[in-house]
């Protein structure tokens, strides 16, 4: 990855297409995403009779939870599989062999633009997940259960606090470069023709769901020992 010259052009290349297959799709799932949990959550905080603190638990359980979840499953899904085909059809043709004869070496020129894109672009697709969740969460909030809101929007900063947004910005970070790895290695080991290269896309998604789980929960508990919760 420290190797110079760094490939800038096929970074942008690669970044550009991860943004335009991932922004869209991640908005219109964000909308839903936060509704349900504004109506979830707003129906059971309104029969403790905290209907004030809707916009804090909102807040956090997207923020902290859903919109690197959101964004790490939609870089897989949509950025992970088409990379894993792009290098496995260049395996399958024998050009990263001919890269390798020609004295170039197919992690730096490929592999790492590709990681280094996913991680880069997971970083600003939270943000957005945040912020369309969020208002998605506002909608339901005060047309379907009947929220004011002043109320939604002045209880924000009850619960969270600035080190929720870093993790979660981290969280997208590390679940970027995941999703590039798996699919890069999975390309790379593609065999069998376009056959072996279906397979390889099919087994990058799947592996990197697990994997962003497990990685998911690893993160959120050494961050709830190590960062103590806001209180009330």
């Amino acid at each position: 990855m420290f190797q110079w010259p760094f490939q800038w052009r096929e970074f942008i290349q690669q970044a550009w297409f991860i943004v335009s297959v991932t922004v869209v799709p991640t908005m219109l799932v964000a909308i839903p995403f936060g509704g349900v949990l504004s109506l979830q959550v707003g129906g059971l905080i309104r029969q403790l009779g905290a209907q004030s603190y809707t916009g804090a638990t909102a807040v956090v359980a997207i923020v902290r939870e859903a919109s690197p979840l959101v964004t790490s499953l939609l870089i897989a899904g949509a950025a992970g599989s088409a990379m894993c085909a792009d290098i496995g059809s260049r395996k399958i043709r024998e050009e990263i062999d001919a890269m390798e004869v020609l004295g170039i070496n197919p992690l730096h020129r490929l592999v790492v633009p590709r990681m280094l894109a996913c991680a880069f672009v997971a970083l600003f697709l939270n943000g957005l997940v945040s912020v369309v969740g969020l208002m998605g969460g506002y909608v339901f909030n005060v047309m379907l259960q009947d929220g004011t809101p002043g109320a939604y929007l002045a209880s924000f900063n009850a619960i969270a606090q600035l080190p929720d947004l870093l993790q979660a910005e981290f969280k997208a970070f590390v679940f970027g470069i995941t999703a590039g790895l798996v699919a890069a290695y999975k390309g790379l080991n593609a065999k069998g023709g376009p056959k072996g290269v279906g397979d390889a896309v099919n087994q990058t998604v799947v592996i990197t769901f697990m994997l962003l789980f497990v990685e998911n929960f690893l993160i959120s508990t050494l961050y709830f020992q190590f960062v103590p919760s806001k209180g009330m």
